[in-house]
C-alpha cells in the first residue's frame, strides 16, 4: 500500500499538466481573431485565417499581397513572403506569423494548416 501512495500525487500532477496542454496550449486549426492583436506591437504572433480566393494574390519582387478573413468575418490585407507554400490557394486554413503594419498585416511566414 505504501508504494501506491507515493505515486498518487505525481500521477495527479501529470494528469493536470496533460489536461492543461491538450485543452489550452495544443495547436488548433480553428480560425483566430485579429481583434486579440496589439496594433502597436511588432512582436510576430501566429494566427490561423482563411485565404480570400476571390481577391487573388499579387506577387512581385518585394513579396506577395493577398487578403484573408478571420473568424469574425473581417477581411485584412496581408503583405507576405514572395514564395507561398504549395496548396496555399486551395487550403481551408492558413497560419500566418507576423504583426500589424500600417493598414495591413505584415506576415513573416505562411503555412498551410490542412
Amino acid at each position: 500500500m505504501k508504494k501506491i501512495e507515493k505515486f498518487i500525487l505525481p500521477g495527479l500532477i501529470v494528469i493536470v499538466v496533460a489536461l492543461l496542454y491538450f485543452f489550452y496550449f495544443a495547436p488548433t486549426d480553428e480560425l483566430g481573431s485579429f481583434a486579440n492583436f496589439d496594433r502597436d506591437s511588432n512582436a510576430s504572433i501566429p494566427i490561423v485565417v482563411k485565404y480570400v480566393a476571390e481577391k487573388g494574390v499579387q506577387i512581385n519582387s518585394e513579396g506577395s499581397t493577398f487578403y484573408v478573413v478571420d473568424r469574425t468575418g473581417k477581411e485584412y490585407l496581408v503583405n507576405g513572403p514572395a514564395e507561398l507554400p504549395v496548396g496555399f490557394k486551395v487550403s481551408n486554413a492558413i497560419e500566418i506569423m507576423g504583426h500589424f503594419s500600417g493598414a495591413g498585416f505584415h506576415a513573416h511566414g505562411v503555412e498551410v494548416k490542412n
